[in-house]
C-alpha cells in the first residue's frame, strides 16, 4: 500500500497517486485517445473501494467535470477517508466551457461544491485557469476570495491549476498548492517545481500520463517510464490519474508504490 506524504506546508497528508474523476461526470470535449462510457454508480463505488484498498486517498474533481461532484457526494461513505480537491473558475454547460473568476461566482461555486459533495469543507481548491494565468492573478478577485473562504474555514488550502510558467511561479510564492504539468514530453513547469521544492509548497501533477496518450505513442515512453519521470522530481507530492479502468488503476498504483516507498 502506498504511504502518504505531506502536501507542502498544508498539514494535509496525500497519497502519491490521486484519482481524477472527470470521467465520472463528463464525456464531452475531453482529450483522451479512446472513447469511454461514464460508469454507473456500481462501477464508481467499486473503483472508490479499490482506490482505498490501494492506499489512494485523494480525489480530484471540479464543477467543470459534469456531475462528478454530485456523484461523489452521493457515493462517498466516509468523507474523513478522503482528501477532496475541487476547483473554481470554469463551468461546463451545453458542451462548452465558460470562465468566471469574479468574487461573487467564486463564492457561489464553493457553496455549490460543498452542497453537492455533502461536506462542510474542501481540502484543496484550485483556480481552473483559462490559460491567461497572469491576467487572472492580477485583475480578477478569485485568489483573494479563496483566501477569505479559507479564513472562514470552508477550505484548508488554495492554489491554482496553471497553464504558464510565470503563473506557476507566482502561485508557488503566494498560495499553498500548485497543480502543474510534468511528463516526458513537457518540461515547461520544471522551474515551478524547483521553486516549490525550495519553498516546501504542495505540488500536484496533471497530465503525467499525457491524458492517456502514453500508451498510444509508438515507440514512446511506457507507463512505468512516464511515472518514473514524474516522481524523479522531489517536489512532486501527488500525481492525478483519471482512469476508470480498475486494472489500469491497480497497475499505476503498484508502479507508484514501488517508486515512492
Amino acid at each position: 500500500m502506498m504511504q502518504t506524504r505531506e502536501l507542502g506546508q498544508t498539514g494535509i497528508q496525500v497519497s502519491p497517486l490521486g484519482l481524477g474523476t472527470v470521467k465520472f461526470g463528463r464525456d464531452q470535449q475531453v482529450k483522451y485517445p479512446w472513447s469511454f462510457t461514464i460508469p454507473d454508480d456500481h462501477a464508481v463505488l467499486e473503483l472508490l473501494a479499490l482506490s482505498r484498498d490501494l492506499g489512494i486517498n485523494l480525489l480530484d474533481t471540479a464543477p467543470a467535470y459534469g456531475n462528478s461532484e454530485e456523484r461523489l457526494g452521493q457515493l462517498l461513505s466516509n468523507r474523513q477517508d478522503w482528501v477532496i480537491v475541487s476547483k473554481v473558475g470554469e463551468a461546463f454547460e451545453h458542451g462548452q466551457s465558460h470562465f468566471d473568476f469574479s468574487a461573487k461566482t467564486t463564492r457561489k461555486t464553493i457553496e455549490s461544491s460543498l452542497r453537492k459533495l455533502k461536506t462542510d469543507y474542501l481540502d484543496v481548491v484550485l483556480v481552473h485557469s483559462d490559460g491567461d494565468d497572469q491576467r487572472v492573478i492580477a485583475h480578477e478577485d478569485v485568489i483573494e476570495t479563496l483566501e477569505k473562504l479559507k479564513q472562514e474555514g470552508h477550505i484548508r488550502a488554495i492554489g491554482m491549476s496553471t497553464k504558464t510558467t510565470e503563473g506557476g511561479l507566482w502561485c508557488v510564492e503566494n498560495t499553498d498548492v500548485i497543480m502543474a504539468t510534468r511528463n516526458t514530453s513537457d518540461h515547461t513547469d520544471d522551474p515551478v517545481l524547483d521553486r516549490a521544492l525550495a519553498l516546501n509548497k504542495g505540488v500536484v501533477i496533471k497530465k503525467g500520463l499525457q491524458s492517456g496518450h502514453v500508451d498510444k505513442k509508438a515507440g514512446g515512453a511506457g507507463v512505468e517510464e512516464a511515472l518514473n519521470y514524474v516522481f524523479s522530481h522531489q517536489a512532486v507530492s501527488c500525481l492525478i490519474a483519471g482512469t476508470i479502468n480498475p486494472r489500469h488503476l491497480e497497475q499505476n498504483a503498484q508502479i507508484v508504490e514501488h517508486l515512492t516507498c
